[in-house]
């Protein structure tokens, strides 16, 4: 599982002319899911998009949670992060997972991610065209992958 992390002061997702998602300050997740990812990578990452620090603080360095900024989250599944770019010109994306196991482990994540930050998380629609307008802030981003937690 993978996810890049947007620290914004705004985002929303569009589909069809109709806004599904909208945030003020917060992250913007963009969630990538493969076939090999389980319900323990799905929490460990969770609880790290919950508990990362990289709101500043009065001082200016990143040591402020969004709890700690009352922000919120816009999810965005985003299957393209696992596009395999090593051969041609066109992206592969054999190693994200199909619909059928990505759907039920992105409602997950909402769920999840919602239990741990006690707030309703803002979303895009599964498998939409989908255009995600935000202010990115600093700009901070930040890539997170399950496979790193084994380092660790």
């Amino acid at each position: 599982m993978r996810a890049v992390l947007q620290r914004a002061t705004q985002a929303s997702c569009t589909v069809d002319d109709k806004i599904t998602g909208a945030i003020k300050t917060g992250f913007v997740v963009l969630l990538g899911i493969e076939d090999a990812d389980t319900d323990d990578d799905l929490h460990w990452l969770a609880q790290k998009i919950a508990s990362i620090r990289i709101f500043s603080d009065e001082n200016g360095l990143m040591n402020k949670s969004l709890a700690d900024v009352n922000g919120d989250i816009l999810l965005i599944s985003q299957f393209t992060l696992f596009a395999q770019t090593k051969k041609g010109n066109r992206p592969g994306f054999t190693r994200a997972a199909r619909p059928d196991k990505a759907i039920p482990m992105y409602e997950q994540m909402i769920k999840t991610l919602e239990e741990l930050t006690g707030k309703k998380v803002a979303t895009g629609i599964f498998g939409a065209d989908m255009k995600i307008s935000l202010l990115n802030d600093g700009p901070v981003t930040i890539i997170m992958d399950t496979k790193d937690k084994e380092n660790h």
